[in-house]
């Protein structure tokens, strides 16, 4: 299992170091980089590079992903997505916090114990339901898929913290409709848990993964290899014979019932074994209780704690690694590096067009949005901030988010002043302006107008802080003994002026010019 590097991106997906590799793929640590920050841990079957090419291999994993496809069950590992870019043929599937039943038996085989009983139940019935699922896959039209395994072992059986036991790698299945069929005379799959029948080139059915279960059973039961040999010649003819007695053999406290079980799932007529996989796992529940899965999961991570522990500090790492990249199909944060000495980092969201995947573009390999020379213009949001690295999505939509609350309390100040405009602008002490009162107030006698009375209101002493409220002055009507208060005069604005109305005239306090502009008349709000 590699260290985490840079991960190279295909299409939605980060891909990160190995998990385990085969004679045909390797399956590696994924991310699923989606939209508004979302990301997803998967696992990521790719093609070796020497056989990326070959159409006989490419058909192979096309093929497994399609039967995966069709077969719906918890004991089988999904596929979530195949994706061909950039010369790639990729297979994405649930990544499954576990271990293969093949490191879990090695384990228990280095420190010299056995698999608990009851575990091995659980998982081999697991697995055992998971290919009844596979076997009675069907087609979209409901036709039968004739799907048969063909490399059921236990490194292609996982068994999660979850306490629930996986079936994986249909790379080698037989089934109706698939591209890739197997030439004659060749054999895939591992040769130690092949049916007689599958090693002769005859035609396959679910009775030879019935076989393949019965070694795995018997080997969880020993933790030691049913048939083993020096060279594949020496494997094949003990294959051949036959197995060399039950499990009890070799761990003396096994009931006969659980040896005449193995034995039969090893029979070399394939129609004295069980009909299905679904009847084993049934018998195997009687005869073996199954251990509840939080046992089972408990279990297992006492097992594999060492090599858990590292795959889940790496997976921490890449994690937290990942959670600046984001899918283009949604965003893309395009990051320039600032000139030396600069510390300004600039970043700009865009609505791609194609569904690349999302990451800091830094000057030099982003994309320019203008000519050469040409000073680019962001096409929505553009935002400058003293950063010495580049801001994370999450900062960004924050720094979004502060903007756009900031541009809408100051349309809402902008919005009231322009409407408080309108209104009489009232001091806090001494009478309403002449101008205003002369228009509230009733017509009065015209006095005869003196050189006194003549001054424009604007120049006029204001009155004593003892005099009344403004609004008392404009709405009593005026003493019958007093003299009534001089007109105020008006004066014609200048002709040479570009304002349409008159400079004393304050309702309303602003104007127009030719070119549609308002002011305000500075002279209304003297007081």
């Amino acid at each position: 299992m590699e260290g985490v590097r840079a991960p190279q991106v295909i299409g939605r997906y980060a891909i990160y170091g190995k998990i385990a590799s085969g004679g045909m793929a390797s399956v590696h640590f994924g991310r699923l980089l989606g939209g508004a920050g979302f990301s997803r841990t998967v696992a990521i079957k790719r093609l070796h590079p020497h056989l990326a090419e070959n159409r006989e291999f490419r058909a192979t994993l096309i093929d497994e992903a399609r039967m995966a496809a069709r077969i719906h069950h918890p004991n089988v590992v999904p596929t979530l997505d195949v994706v061909t870019a950039d010369g790639e043929l990729l297979l994405v599937m649930e990544y499954v916090r576990g271990e293969s039943l093949a490191r879990l038996v090695k384990i228990q085989m280095d420190h010299q114990q056995l698999v608990p009983l009851p575990v091995t139940s659980a998982i081999v019935v697991g697995a055992l339901h998971g290919l009844h699922a596979a076997h009675e896959a069907t087609n979209d039209h409901g036709a039968p898929l004739g799907i048969v395994h063909r490399d059921v072992s236990p490194q292609n059986i996982l068994v999660g913290v979850d306490g629930m036991a996986r079936v994986i790698d249909f790379g080698v299945a037989r089934a109706t409709g698939r591209l890739q069929t197997t030439r004659e005379g060749t054999i895939k799959g591992k040769i130690a848990y092949m049916a007689p029948e599958q090693l002769g080139g005859r035609d396959v059915t679910r009775a030879a993964d019935v076989y393949a279960m019965g070694v795995v059973l018997w080997e969880a039961l020993t933790c030691r290899r049913l048939f083993s040999g020096d060279n594949e010649a020496a494997l094949v003819n003990k294959v051949l014979a036959g197995p060399s007695g039950p499990p009890s053999w070799h761990v003396p406290n096994l009931s006969p019932e659980l040896d005449a079980l193995v034995m039969r799932a090893l029979a070399h007529d394939p129609t004295a074994r069980f009909a299905t996989a679904r009847e084993m796992a049934e018998v195997l529940l009687r005869v073996v209780p199954p251990a509840f899965p939080t046992d089972v999961g408990a279990w297992c991570e006492r097992a594999a704690s060492e090599s858990l522990a590292k795959r889940e500090t790496l997976l921490a790492e890449i994690e937290s690694s990942s959670g600046m990249g984001s899918a283009q199909s949604y965003q893309t944060v395009a990051a320039v590096r600032p000139r030396p000495g600069d510390m300004d980092l600039r970043a700009t969201l865009k609505d791609p067009a194609g569904p690349q995947p999302g990451l800091l573009a830094e000057a030099g390999g982003g994309i320019p949005d203008g000519p050469p020379g040409t000073t680019s213009q962001p096409s929505s949001l553009s935002m400058e901030a003293p950063l010495a690295a580049a801001a994370s999505p999450r900062q960004l939509w924050r720094a979004v988010l502060a903007g756009s609350l900031l541009a809408g309390v100051l349309f809402a100040v902008g919005l009231v002043v322009a409407l408080w405009g309108g209104w009489k602008v009232i001091p806090s002490a001494g009478p309403a302006p002449a101008t205003r009162a002369s228009a509230e107030a009733p017509p009065l006698p015209a006095p005869a107008v003196t050189s006194a009375s003549a001054a424009p209101p604007a120049v006029e002493a204001p009155a004593p802080s003892t005099a009344a409220p403004p609004s008392a002055a404009v709405s009593a009507p005026p003493s019958p003994a007093a003299a009534p208060p001089p007109t105020p005069q008006r004066t014609a604005a200048p002709a040479a002026a570009p304002k349409p109305r008159s400079t004393t005239n304050c309702d309303p306090n602003f104007y127009y010019d030719d070119n549609g502009d308002k002011h305000f008349k500075p002279e209304c709000f003297a007081h």
